[in-house]
């Protein structure tokens, strides 16, 4: 199979050697790597050329959009910056992060589990991010049931059907959701583990604060299930502060009448899914 992997930088010259050192080294190389050169006023551009001098698969684009590091639309329009630079002959695309090291037989694995299963659409890795005692452990943000936006991996079929991925925060929640509209199964693997080195969200900018909120609404949450999704995710990251922020987010889109990401049938799906999985986690206590 053919693996296409764009990869989304911006200031990345410290950790993006040791994210193509491990990519080059797999046991299964991909067809393409692209690296999205986004702004950076670093040596990002030089460490990636010095790659491209020895392996002829990997190319890079540059581009220059803003300065500023918010969720979501940012990254996803880099990631396009490059997939308009390659051909359609892929048969899985991967929107990777700059800042991880994958173990050797990452996407060995990948494409095994795309073979074996026909009806899946999405696989992915688990992060795992240095801890104060100098050990990796599992990203609190990790879970079987998703796959975390750093390592994204997508069946061609699947990409195309969910109609790519969307320029909005919740990106990579909203891919999951559409593929299961389209009755497509995500796989998870957490035998593989992913050194993430830069833990997600730690760069963006304060005015972020309320998008999660405002993706909960755009995504057609309804309000209880935001809330109960904002008590959750604010938790995991271990800032309950963010429960407002995010409910002040989903009643600042309701009133400025943001347009949604999805239909009302998908919509429909989405709120029943969640319901059903919010269910399932209560019946188990």
């Amino acid at each position: 199979m053919r693996i296409y992997i764009i990869i989304p930088a911006h200031n990345e010259e410290l950790l993006i050697k040791k994210t193509l050192t491990s990519l080059v080294e797999q046991t299964y190389l991909p067809t393409k790597i692209v690296v999205v050169n986004d702004n950076s006023t670093d040596n990002t551009e030089t460490v990636v050329s010095n790659f491209i001098k020895k392996h002829d698969y990997i190319s890079i684009v540059n581009t220059f959009s803003s300065t500023e590091h918010l969720p979501g639309s940012k990254v996803i329009n880099a990631f396009y910056q490059g997939f308009h630079s390659v051909d359609n002959e892929y048969d899985i695309i991967c929107k990777f992060d700059a800042d991880l090291i994958f173990p050797n037989n990452y996407l060995e694995s990948i494409v095994s589990y795309f073979k074996q299963d026909q009806n899946i659409g999405m696989a992915g890795g688990f992060c795992y991010i240095k801890s104060n005692l100098d050990t990796w452990i599992l990203e609190n943000l990790t879970n079987k049931d998703h796959i975390r936006g750093a390592l994204k991996a997508y069946r061609k079929e699947c990409f195309e059907q969910i109609g790519g991925l969307k320029t909005a925060m919740g990106w990579d929640t909203i891919d999951e959701l559409l593929a299961q509209f389209h009755h497509w199964k995500i796989k998870t693997d957490s035998e593989l583990h992913v050194k993430h080195l830069k833990p997600t969200g730690n760069t963006y900018n304060k005015k972020a604060k309320y998008k999660q909120g405002i993706a909960f609404y755009k995504m057609r949450y309804g309000l209880l299930i935001t809330i109960i999704a904002s008590i959750k995710l604010a938790l995991l990251k271990k800032r309950p502060q963010l429960i407002f922020d995010y409910i002040i987010g989903f009643f600042k889109a309701m009133y400025e009448n943001h347009s949604f990401l999805v239909s009302k049938t998908e919509g429909k799906f989405i709120r029943a899914l969640r319901w059903k999985k919010i269910r399932s986690r209560f019946l188990k206590f």
